[in-house]
């Protein structure tokens, strides 16, 4: 005798299945977000903050410079004894020019080390981005199928197990 199967909802089977299909759709969704946002992050680097601490060197040198000259100007002075506030001024300048050249520094190196650092990772989305569009339609279309087939093993009748009365003679 066949083993018996015993489907206690077939709904169970079609809820797995519109939950597998939001899945899907959330999870494509969220890796197209951390894609995108994988490349302005490269962009902001190449480009936004590069520019910037580019221009912040440059804006600092100049102050620095202007202050060195102006402290230079000061200690040929016959009228100023002690030039602290032109000191103070070169003093914070060349703090603040060291300070943007190491961050273009910083930045240079993000720049150069980016694409390997999240090269491992992106490989693993595109493996799960492969996952989502090929696996995961094969199981969601094995889902239908076998509701299908349960649905229509549902509507056929058991035979009976009691012996049909004989017709009589």
């Amino acid at each position: 005798m066949a083993e018996q199967v015993k489907v206690t909802s077939i709904d169970a089977l079609e809820s797995f299945r519109s939950g597998t299909i939001m899945f899907q759709t959330k999870a494509r969704r969220s890796l197209d977000m951390v894609g995108d946002e994988v490349k302005r992050t490269r962009q902001w680097i190449q480009n936004d903050q590069r520019q910037h601490w580019e221009g912040e060197v440059r804006k600092w040198k100049k102050v620095h410079d202007r202050a060195q000259q102006e402290l230079l100007t000061a200690r040929l002075s016959e009228f100023i004894d002690i030039p602290s506030a032109q000191q103070a001024a070169a003093r914070k300048a060349k703090h603040a020019l060291d300070e943007a050249e190491e961050k273009l520094r910083r930045v240079k190196a993000w720049n150069r080390d980016f694409d390997g650092m999240t090269e491992p990772l992106t490989r693993t989305l595109e493996a799960l981005r492969h996952f989502l569009e090929h696996e995961i339609p094969h199981g969601i279309a094995f889902l239908s199928q076998a509701q299908k087939t349960l649905e229509s093993y549902a509507e056929t009748t058991a035979p009976s197990l009691t012996p049909e009365p004989e017709a009589s003679a």
